[in-house]
């Protein structure tokens, strides 16, 4: 292994200066070198040194043997976590899907969605590709066959159709096996569905996504706009964006009512993460996608469904957190970590930016899921408004930062998502937030 380390990841590692040779080569007309998608923390070594004209994962050979042994343990955990402490296995997960995730990991997400019904691929020998999909017999599978509908991101489907209308097979598949309805619950869904419209192919619907060309989950806008007054607002955006079918022979067909038909029933919302480059406080895809899913059926249920977090960053111990413990061990891992605050003091500008960004997609996350507690949003505003040393950077090197961050405090106290704020803090948070205005208008006004 040291070995291995000395004569091929360190020097592949000490070529990073190549991203910059390379985008000046490039911008002079230059050739710029081809190199495999992937990530070096899932032992992808060839994806190093970066900075080449990286090409995809052959959609055909997703998912991968090594993904299929991945998500079926992210499948179990999930499934282990809900039982623990339901006491039941849930009888419908909703996932979220991204095109990037998959080709880091040749497509962990998309065999976990595989396992959870009960499906098993078989591979081509010499192409690795998928060549057909096997349903694992009851007795082998120990469980019931769960229903899973997936939102499925505009990345994914542009660069995964071929595993769109394989997952749109495996749940035809699944919902025409001669089974019972406690074994397998999406075909008692499909018989539920198809009794109630009598149209089969819309009964089997469970890839939702944009509308063709269109990207996004749409509620970042509404957010940002402050325009939405609650789960009512959320869901109406989130399924006017998503509420579009994909599968085999569809490619984005209107089908909001199916959507949320499928929604109704969904009992645990899933997001997994593969990487540590970044977390869920770290974009705002995160809240849209797992915080909208989760917004839209407590919109149209009353209820708010399980949601959890897969951890698949070490493929060999993946587990399922729920949304609030991963969301408190990011924030004491990094929101307020004084090491990542100061490192990004040392960013300028940029480093403010994100401490605003860090906030508002806190926020967002809060917005649809409800999951930040009123020590949060304390210690958030300690940290990032009140604290001499990180308000004075904030003033010198982006202004514009520090009223955002005010702005988005306040509104989360206005709205009562911040419950009960002391009222020291809140009358401090007011000063440097009328302040900052202050400050903003007169730089405007020279």
């Amino acid at each position: 292994m040291l070995e291995f380390a000395a004569t091929e990841v360190v020097p592949r590692l000490g070529r990073t200066t190549d991203e910059l040779d390379h985008v000046l080569h490039a911008l002079g007309g230059g050739f710029v070198p081809p190199g495999p998608s992937g990530s070096p923390l899932r032992g992808l070594i060839n994806v190093l040194p970066t900075g080449r004209n990286f090409y995809s994962v052959d959609p055909r050979a997703v998912p991968s043997r090594l993904a299929w042994e991945t998500g079926q343990a992210m499948a179990d955990s999930l499934l282990e976590r809900y039982r623990d402490e339901h006491g039941t296995w849930p009888r419908s997960v909703g996932l979220s899907v991204w095109g990037t995730s998959a080709m880091r990991t040749a497509g962990d997400d998309v065999a976990e969605v595989l396992a959870l019904l009960g499906v098993r691929p078989e591979w081509d020998e010499a192409s690795r590709r998928v060549t057909r999909l096997e349903p694992v017999p009851l007795a082998e599978l120990g469980r019931p066959r769960i229903d899973v509908t997936v939102r499925i991101s505009g990345f994914f489907r542009d660069a995964f159709p071929h595993v769109v209308a394989m997952l749109d097979d495996a749940v035809r598949l699944v919902a025409g096996l001669d089974e019972d309805a406690e074994d397998n619950h999406i075909r008692a869904h499909v018989t539920a569905d198809k009794e109630r419209h009598g149209d089969e192919r819309r009964a089997t619907m469970r890839v939702f996504g944009s509308a063709p060309g269109a990207y996004g989950a749409g509620l970042l806008p509404l957010i940002d706009s402050r325009n939405w007054r609650d789960d009512a607002d959320l869901a109406e955006v989130y399924a006017v964006w998503g509420g579009f079918a994909y599968g085999r022979d569809l490619d984005g067909v209107p089908a909001r009512p199916d959507m949320e038909s499928a929604y109704r029933r969904i009992a645990v919302a899933a997001k997994n993460v593969d990487t540590r480059e970044h977390d869920i406080a770290d974009s705002d895809d995160y809240f849209q996608y797992h915080g909208g899913m989760i917004a839209t059926v407590r919109a149209l249920t009353g209820r708010a469904p399980a949601a959890y977090v897969g951890d698949s960053t070490r493929p060999d111990a993946v587990r399922t957190r729920t949304l609030s413990e991963e969301t408190s061990r990011i924030f004491r891992a990094r929101v307020v970590n004084p090491k990542w605050l100061a490192a990004m003091r040392r960013h300028g500008y940029k480093g403010a930016f994100e401490l605003a960004a860090t906030v508002d997609y806190l926020f967002g996350y809060d917005a649809t899921t409800g999951v930040l507690a009123d020590w949060m949003y304390d210690k958030l505003t300690e940290t990032y408004v009140l604290d001499a040393e990180n308000q004075a950077f904030l003033r010198e090197s982006n202004p514009w930062a520090l009223h955002g961050i005010a702005e988005r405090l306040l509104e989360a106290a206005e709205r009562g998502m911040w419950e009960h704020p002391d009222e020291a803090v809140l009358r401090g948070l007011q000063e440097v937030y009328l302040k900052a205005e202050g400050d903003l208008e007169d730089d405007t006004s020279r």
